[in-house]
C-alpha cells in the first residue's frame, strides 16, 4: 500500500482523479485498479493494508455498506474538528514549491 497526499502536486492527475475529488473523499485503487471512494476506500485501504479480504466483501453488501456510507459523511461533515497531523504543504514545502508557514 502506497499513501498519496493530494496535496503532493500531480498527485490526483496520476490517478485520474481531479483536486476537487480527493478534497471531498478518501481514494484507494485496489491491484485491480479499481477506484473506491469514502466508505469503500477505507475499506480498500484496510484490506490492503491488513492483507484480508473481508472488509471490502463487506462493504459490498448492500445494508452494511450504506450503513458504512452514512458514518464516512458524518466524520467527513467534521473532520476538521477532529485532531490530525500536520499538513502535507507545511511538512515538505520543497515537493509542493513553497515555504513553510
Amino acid at each position: 500500500m502506497t499513501i498519496v497526499p493530494n496535496q503532493k502536486p500531480g498527485a490526483p492527475q496520476a490517478y485520474h482523479l481531479t483536486l476537487a475529488d480527493c478534497q471531498s473523499s478518501a481514494w484507494a485503487i485496489d491491484g485491480q485498479g479499481t477506484a473506491w471512494s469514502g466508505a469503500g476506500a477505507i475499506a480498500a485501504a484496510m484490506d490492503a493494508g491488513l492483507g484480508v479480504r473481508a472488509f471490502k466483501a463487506v462493504y459490498r453488501l448492500p445494508v452494511l455498506g450504506a450503513l458504512a456510507d452514512l458514518g464516512y459523511r458524518v466524520v467527513a461533515r467534521v473532520r476538521h474538528h477532529l485532531p490530525g497531523t500536520t499538513p502535507y504543504c507545511q511538512r515538505f514545502p520543497e515537493v509542493c514549491g513553497g515555504e513553510s508557514s
